[in-house]
């Protein structure tokens, strides 16, 4: 085989392998889907300030929702099935505007969206808070084991990064910041994401 042929085929190899790297991969995906992931987080950040809760589906076909409240003196867990009557009745308990977090939920359901919560960590000792989602997208499915998840994590102010986009505690510490164990790479400058095989 003539050399300038076997140089081609390595570089479309390369070229290959380079355009399906989990860093490529999950930049893209988060930039196809932003439209709808920066509405579940701007959704779900303005309807959980009030009343704290977190969003779960706990079935892989997504018939089965978990709802996690969180009020001055307990945490409570429920579960159900997203269309029966009992999820709407239950946010209406909690003042938490039923219409609302349904929708939220069948935005989820419809990038495949798994998980949703608010983190609270510390920058010289105060208190920010992060917005962190975790998703199943079947493309990540393809390349990934069925194990893994996409995680996204929204920042509210802009963080800082080394020069491989991976996230830092501050500019002035060259700490890598890891958010349950994981390191987290640059998206823009308040989103960032891992693969994991943890969801929340």
């Amino acid at each position: 085989m003539p050399a300038k042929k076997i140089h081609f085929i390595i570089l479309v190899m390369v070229t290959v392998l380079v355009s399906c790297s989990p860093r490529n991969i999950s930049t893209r995906y988060y930039y196809q889907n932003e439209k709808i992931l920066d509405s579940i987080e701007s959704s779900y950040k303005r309807i959980s300030k009030n009343v704290p809760f977190n969003i779960g589906f706990t079935s892989k076909n997504f018939e089965r929702v978990s709802l996690g409240i969180k009020t001055d003196s307990l945490y409570y867990i429920y579960e159900f099935d997203p269309a029966e009557n009992r999820l709407a009745d239950t946010l209406t308990k909690y003042q938490l505007p039923a219409k609302e977090v349904i929708k939220l939920m069948q935005q989820m359901q419809s990038i495949r969206c798994i998980w949703i919560n608010n983190y609270d960590f510390y920058v010289d000792e105060k208190k920010q808070t992060l917005t962190f989602m975790s998703i199943k997208p079947v493309a990540l499915n393809a390349l990934f084991s069925n194990k893994k998840y996409y995680i996204l994590t929204y920042f509210q102010k802009a963080q800082y990064f080394d020069e491989q986009g991976k996230l830092l505690d501050k500019r002035s510490i060259r700490k890598l910041r890891r958010i349950n164990g994981d390191i987290f790479y640059r998206i823009n400058d308040k989103v960032c994401y891992t693969i994991s095989v943890k969801y929340r």
